[in-house]
């Protein structure tokens, strides 16, 4: 049985201080839950958030990092930079990244192998725009995503990855992949795993859903064989939301 996980992606929001408060709220509210629990601020909050973590069941999680572990590469920040104020978890991969800063399945790949080479786990996220879906693309854009995030890595180190599926048309704007739908392409990346890889592995691997995951759907969609938690946007960004997604009762 797979431990559901739930993330929450805070992207540009939250100051030091309501990033501080926020965490404070959120602890509380989820220190019974059977879930993994991972909390994503901005660069900025990170280390401040680090610190009130010890001793809870909440994890730190980051929204990026760059391939290189230092250079000239003004704006960026590498693996060991997030490893050493305490990350354990990043994501790679956002539709947000795709669409405005240019990230390609070979960008991922990259960032996933320095990831890996750091300590750090990855959710890794693919996912297809409205017109790629509309013109039935799915699984042929969700495959490119999930064989170019993976090309060259290892089973071994597969296991310690974690894939967020993003139906790009339902994040941040009020529509949801209904269940059903969301079951068929979390089921279809098992299915992609365990042809890339093998059975054993491919039901190993925690999928997420993230597409406006929010206390109201939450139950119907992690309630699917395939839908293994969430990365959570928007709802994450009020502790009394997060929680009640975290703290959903199958």
């Amino acid at each position: 049985m797979r431990k559901k996980i739930i993330a929450g992606n805070w992207k540009m929001y939250k100051t030091f201080s309501e990033a501080v408060d926020l965490v404070k709220k959120i602890i509380p509210l989820v220190k019974d839950s059977a879930a993994d629990v991972i909390v994503c601020p901005n660069y900025v909050c990170l280390s401040e958030v680090a610190k009130l973590l010890p001793g809870t069941n909440v994890a730190l999680g980051a929204q990026d990092l760059y391939w290189e572990k230092e250079g000239a590469f003004t704006g960026k920040v590498s693996g060991p930079m997030l490893k050493s104020v305490g990350v354990e978890f990043v994501i790679i991969g956002h539709s947000e990244q795709r669409s405005y800063f240019h990230e390609t399945n070979e960008t991922v790949n990259k960032k996933v192998k320095a990831a890996l080479e750091n300590g750090l786990k990855p959710i890794v996220c693919v996912g297809e725009v409205l017109a790629e879906r509309e013109s039935g693309k799915t699984e042929q854009v969700v495959r490119n995503h999930v064989e170019g995030a993976f090309a060259g890595i290892s089973e071994q180190d597969l296991r310690k990855c974690v894939i967020a599926y993003e139906p790009v048309w339902a994040i941040g704007t009020g529509k949801t992949a209904s269940p059903e739908q969301a079951q068929e392409v979390h089921a279809f990346i098992r299915g992609l795993l365990s042809r890339m890889y093998n059975k054993a592995v491919a039901q190993e691997i925690r999928i997420q859903y993230g597409g406006s995951m929010k206390p109201e759907n939450a139950k119907d969609l992690l309630s699917q064989p395939d839908i293994d938690g969430g990365l959570i946007g928007g709802a994450a960004l009020k502790a009394d939301s997060f929680a009640g997604i975290v703290n959903f009762k199958g």
